[in-house]
């Protein structure tokens, strides 16, 4: 007997061959993955949180009753000038401060109302700068006692670029960096002359 040859450029022959190697294939890639951020863990394992600056253009403590505040001070507490200012004359407390014996990369805290009041220890006397070091392991310190005692929603000020004069571009990525896999969100305030819009503009082209 004759054995037939298939012609591949017959219409049947064809579609047979295409199915055949369809089934031996896989179904067609369509050239879509689903995005990472909505992917989900394997079972048994954690989702992971990611944190969000939120930017408020007002003043910081007009902010929620509930939220903890932080803003940057160094070792002595001294807290003459700037927003550490009214830090000091509205919440007090820098003996208790003091006792803490926080050195520079470390939080001190108070607790004031049923909210915490965190100082970010970034440098060791008040006339010198911080680096971008020692605000992130402060931060990290920070975030510690947050995870600790449950805390979820932190407002500051642009912490270490005001009279401290680091880089706000800087700065939000180390926040974002210490904060990522947490629930910890964290709004930042500015005084209305700053118009948050602009910087947001800017980092995102960033």
């Amino acid at each position: 007997m004759r054995r037939l040859t298939p012609n591949p450029r017959h219409p049947q022959v064809f579609h047979w061959i295409f199915s055949m190697s369809c089934k031996l294939q896989g179904p067609a890639s369509t050239g879509k993955m689903t995005p990472p951020s909505v992917m989900l863990p394997p079972p048994g394992q954690p989702v992971k949180y990611h944190s969000r600056l939120n930017y408020v253009t007002g003043d910081l403590f007009s902010c929620p009753k509930g939220e903890a505040l932080a803003h940057c001070i160094s070792e002595d507490c001294r807290m003459g000038a700037g927003i550490a200012v009214m830090f000091r004359k509205k919440f007090k407390g820098v003996p208790e401060l003091q006792e803490q014996k926080k050195v520079t990369g470390q939080c001190a805290v108070l607790q004031r109302e049923g909210r915490f009041i965190y100082y970010l220890i970034t440098k060791k006397r008040a006339s010198q700068k911080p680096t971008y070091h020692s605000l992130k392991e402060s931060l990290m310190d920070m975030k510690s006692h947050c995870v600790e005692n449950g805390v979820t929603r932190i407002s500051v000020p642009r912490i270490g670029c005001g009279l401290d004069r680091l880089e706000w571009a800087k700065v939000s990525v180390i926040l974002e960096s210490v904060f990522k896999h947490t629930d910890i969100s964290i709004t930042v305030y500015s005084l209305p002359q700053r118009e948050e819009t602009t910087v947001m503009k800017d980092n995102m082209r960033r």
